[in-house]
């Protein structure tokens, strides 16, 4: 039976109550090489694991199996059901999403399925978008990077777009030097939520990253809300502001290439932030 099959029969698993997963967590954080108890916290939490990977597969290419996504992620739970302890100060599913979102991102970065091409004339367009905002003092338009380029506009947002995929696995990066620093994500107003207390570092740079996604155009950031805190897809917010999938795509892309260069002139270490 295949890895993502084994998430689809998690429906059918019997859910432990509260007091049972706690004790469990008990005993296995007492003797963590107890593989019974393991497994079963391994079986516990692999809906997680099926959650993200249904977040992410949209966004990936056609060429990413389902099966290797989900066998990613399956590497990121155990190694947070093995890495966990009370120490961490967090609940372990918060934990353990942080750590299968990053492993299976690790994995696909690894690959480097990006063909050269389109990659370098992703960097090209990414310089040229630089210098426009110097000279213009604004974020250029994908026309008027497209006519400083020479290219048409259609070969400029097809650009963008398939780079799009890669951009927004990078939404999940953390910020800060901690383990349990802040991701981009976390840095998108969820009018919902309380803001969480962070510490120094991280507060600086959520500072820096929301005062960039203020500078956004509004749909832009209301793609990025809707996406990220209200687990929309693509298809149903192209429905709620009336523009097609692939459009949706292409603005979610434009708003990643501009915090990008929003936060270039600010930190190194914001730099290397988003690809």
């Amino acid at each position: 039976m295949s890895v993502f099959q084994n998430l689809e029969h998690t429906k059918n698993q019997r859910k432990l109550s509260e007091n049972e997963i706690q004790d469990l967590w008990k005993e296995f954080l007492l003797d963590k090489t107890n593989k019974k108890n393991r497994e079963a916290l391994i079986m516990q939490y692999l809906p997680l694991v099926k959650y993200i990977v249904g977040r992410m597969r949209v966004n990936l290419p056609s060429t990413i199996l389902t099966e290797d996504i989900a066998g990613y992620g399956v590497e990121g739970l155990i190694s947070a059901i093995d890495r966990y302890s009370n120490d961490k100060n967090t609940k372990f599913e918060t934990y353990a999403i942080t750590r299968i979102r990053g492993t299976i991102i690790d994995k696909i970065r690894s690959q480097d399925w990006i063909p050269r091409g389109i990659r370098k004339r992703f960097k090209d367009i990414q310089q040229t978008s630089r210098l426009l905002q110097e000279k213009l003092g604004r974020q250029p338009s994908n026309q008027e990077i497209a006519d400083q380029m020479e290219l048409p506009l259609e070969k400029v947002e097809e650009t963008i777009a398939e780079m799009s995929k890669n951009s927004l696995m990078s939404l999940y990066d953390k910020k800060g030097s901690s383990e349990d620093g802040v991701e981009i994500i976390d840095t998108i107003k969820d009018e919902r939520k309380a803001e969480p207390l962070e510490k120094l570092e991280e507060q600086d740079v959520k500072k820096e990253l929301q005062q960039a996604l203020l500078r956004l155009p509004e749909r832009e950031k209301v793609i990025l809300t809707l996406y990220y805190h209200n687990n929309m897809t693509l298809k149903e917010i192209g429905e709620a502001i009336d523009v097609s999938e692939s459009r949706v795509c292409q603005l979610h892309a434009q708003a990643i290439v501009k915090l990008k260069n929003l936060l270039n002139s600010n930190s190194q270490r914001l730099k290397r932030s988003i690809i």
